[in-house]
């Protein structure tokens, strides 16, 4: 199994402190291994194989939260659950253009407050026009990892970055997609890499 960078940050200290607490007193040995194992879960990076279909492919695992119109252009967002595996991934193939940092509050990734949270913005130029995916922190998040710098040239399904205990990943569609384009409702389950999301 793989996992996502900056894992062991986390899971170290758990596993080193249930090593040390089992012989002094087990119950916090077990709750510190515990942690470990749930730390490695959240961080699992599983392979992903994008789908033959042509479409612009989720970024995000979780369910969609968003679908709505932004000055012309249609914005998916998805939510990232605790359960679910938060490395994000190229909606379509392209080059990136920029990628920034945009600070800010830390509501809670489902609320419609989370539009103004801490975020970073990849924006890449495809066959297609320009689209924008957007790692949002949540309540809890406090560091998104982008794993892309300008002028990178991204495949369909590439890994793009992660966030940490994250919480949503939009992408912004290019001109010209309709809402008659979105083929995923909200509430849907998705995956990353591998569900379509809009095609035309």
């Amino acid at each position: 199994m793989q996992f996502a960078p900056g894992y062991r940050r986390f899971a170290v200290p758990a596993f080193l402190g249930a090593a040390v607490a089992t012989f002094v007193f087990p119950p916090v040995g077990a709750v510190l291994l515990g942690v470990g194992v749930f730390v490695l879960w959240f961080f699992r990076d599983p392979d992903r194989s994008p789908p033959a279909e042509s479409g612009i492919i989720s970024p995000a695992d979780g369910h969609v939260s968003v679908i709505r119109v932004e000055d012309g252009r249609i914005r998916v967002g998805v939510f990232m659950n605790v359960t679910d595996v938060h490395v994000n991934r190229a909606p379509v193939s392209g080059t990136v253009q920029d990628v920034t940092h945009r600070p800010g509050a830390h509501k809670p990734a489902f609320s419609k407050d989370s539009d103004k949270n801490e975020r970073v913005d990849i924006t890449v130029e495809s066959d297609d026009g320009e689209y924008e995916v957007s790692q949002i922190a949540g309540a809890f998040a406090r560091r998104i990892h982008p794993y892309v710098s300008a002028g990178d040239d991204l495949e369909r399904g590439d890994k793009i970055g992660h966030i940490d205990f994250g919480s949503r990943a939009d992408v912004l569609l290019p001109e010209g997609f309709s809402s008659d384009d979105i083929v995923v409702e909200k509430g849907e389950s998705v995956r990353a890499g591998e569900t379509v999301l809009a095609k035309r």
